[in-house]
C-alpha cells in the first residue's frame, strides 16, 4: 500500500474511528485501525464487537492495499505531524513507514486478514432524520441512561418510531427523559434499544445540516452520517413501560423562568456539592418558590417567582438530578407538575416542546 493524505484531514478521520477503539480489549487487532486504499480513497475502520463505525477519505494512491494499525500510537503521529501531505507505505513484513516533509517513522502494522468484518446491515429501509433534530433528541436524553451494569438494557436508550413521531426514552431509576418530534415522511414504525455509548457517539458527528439516515435489523441499527457509517449492537431485552410511570394527574402545577430557577438552584447546591445527598428543598406558596439547603457548612435560602395552580407544597429534590433536567431543557419558560412529595414530579417546556422530564423527590425529615 502507498498513499498520500493531507494531514488534517486524515487526523479527522483517525479521530472519529477511534471512538469505537476499545483500549481494554485483549484482542490486540482490535486496537488497531484497519486502513483500505483503493481507487481514489481510503476507508479507515475501527470495531470493538459491540459499535464499528467506518469513514472514508480523498487520498492519492500509488498502490492499493491494506493494514492494520495501532490507533493510538497512529492517531498521536498523525496529529502531530506539520500541516502538511502525509506518505504512508507499508512493505511484505506489514512495517508501516509514515513520512511528512522532515518526519519519518517505521512502526509495526498487522496483517488485515483476521480483522473482523463489520455486520452487514442493509441500506435498503433507512428512515431520514433531520441532523439538528437527533442531535437535539439525544442531548436531552442521553444523560439520564443508567450506570448500573447490573442492569444494562437502561444503559441504552429506547428509540421508538410511530405513526411518523419518533422518540428517544432513558430512565435510570430515579429521574425518566423523553424528547420526541414529528418527522415528515417517516412512515415506518420501530422499537429498538440503543446503547448510551453509541448515542453519545452519533451526537459528537451530528451537525445542523443535512440529514442522518438510520435503519435497523434484529441485531443492529445503522446510522448513515455523511461519509461516516456506524453500525452498533442493539440491547437485548424488554424496556420499561415507560408510559405508565407518568401522572396521568396533578394536585399543584407552577409555571416560573427556567434561567431563573436554574441559577437559583446551582447556588443553593453550592453548600451540599460534596455531600452525598446533594439535597435541597422546594417549599411552594401562593406566588414564590422558595429553595433552602440546610448542611454541617451553612444553610443558604433562594426565592424565584412563579404562578401557582393548586395545592401549596414542601418537597426535595437531589439537586444534581433537578439540574441536569433544566440544563437540558431550551424553552424560556417551564411548568412542574407534582402530585405529592413522595410522587414524581414532571418537567416540561411552557412552549409546548415534546420534551418531558420525570423526577423522583427525596423523602425528607420535616425540618430539613
Amino acid at each position: 500500500m502507498k498513499i498520500i493524505c493531507n494531514q488534517k484531514l486524515l487526523a479527522h478521520k483517525i479521530s472519529i474511528v477511534q471512538k469505537a477503539i476499545n483500549g481494554k480489549t485483549n484482542f490486540d487487532l482490535l486496537k488497531g485501525i484497519l486502513i483500505v486504499a483503493k481507487g481514489d480513497q481510503i476507508v479507515l475502520t475501527g470495531y470493538d464487537l459491540e459499535i464499528g463505525i467506518e469513514t472514508y477519505a480523498q487520498a492519492e494512491i500509488s498502490e492499493e492495499g491494506s493494514i492494520v494499525i495501532d490507533a493510538r500510537l497512529f492517531g498521536d503521529i498523525i496529529r502531530k505531524l506539520p500541516d502538511s501531505f502525509v506518505e504512508i507505505e507499508t512493505d511484505d513484513d506489514n512495517n508501516v513507514y509514515i513520512n511528512c516533509l522532515n518526519s519519518k517513522f517505521k512502526i509495526k502494522g498487522d496483517s488485515p486478514e483476521e480483522y473482523p468484518v463489520l455486520p452487514n446491515v442493509s441500506k435498503d429501509n433507512l428512515y431520514n432524520v433531520p441532523q439538528d433534530i437527533l442531535k437535539n433528541m439525544i442531548k436531552q436524553t442521553v444523560f439520564a441512561i443508567s450506570q448500573d451494569q447490573t442492569k444494562p438494557v437502561l444503559m441504552g436508550e429506547l428509540l421508538e418510531i410511530v405513526n411518523g413521531e419518533v422518540s428517544l426514552v432513558a430512565i435510570d431509576g430515579y429521574r425518566l427523559a423523553v424528547r420526541s418530534c414529528s418527522v415528515e415522511n417517516l412512515n415506518a414504525n420501530a422499537k429498538v434499544i440503543i446503547p448510551g455509548k453509541t448515542l453519545n457517539d452519533v451526537n459528537s458527528l451530528l451537525s445542523t445540516e443535512e440529514q442522518v439516515q438510520i435503519g435497523f435489523d434484529d441485531k443492529n441499527a445503522i446510522f448513515m452520517i455523511n461519509e461516516t457509517k456506524i453500525i452498533t449492537r442493539l440491547l437485548d431485552g424488554e424496556f420499561i413501560e415507560y408510559k405508565k410511570l407518568l401522572p396521568r394527574e396533578h394536585n399543584t402545577r407552577i409555571k416560573l423562568n427556567r434561567r431563573s430557577l436554574l441559577n437559583s438552584i446551582e447556588r443553593a447546591s453550592l453548600l451540599s456539592q460534596s455531600e452525598r445527598n446533594n439535597l435541597i428543598k422546594l417549599s411552594i406558596r401562593d406566588n414564590t418558590l422558595a429553595i433552602t439547603s440546610n448542611t454541617e457548612k451553612g444553610n443558604v435560602y433562594e426565592e424565584v417567582d412563579l404562578e401557582l395552580e393548586g395545592d401549596y407544597l414542601d418537597i426535595a429534590f437531589n439537586s444534581r438530578y433537578l439540574l441536569e433536567g433544566l440544563k437540558n431543557i431550551e424553552s424560556e419558560e417551564i411548568f412542574i407538575e407534582f402530585t405529592t412529595n413522595v410522587n414524581p414530579c414532571i418537567i416540561k417546556p411552557v412552549d409546548g416542546i415534546k420534551y418531558i422530564y420525570l423526577l423522583l423527590p427525596v423523602r425528607i425529615a420535616s425540618n430539613i
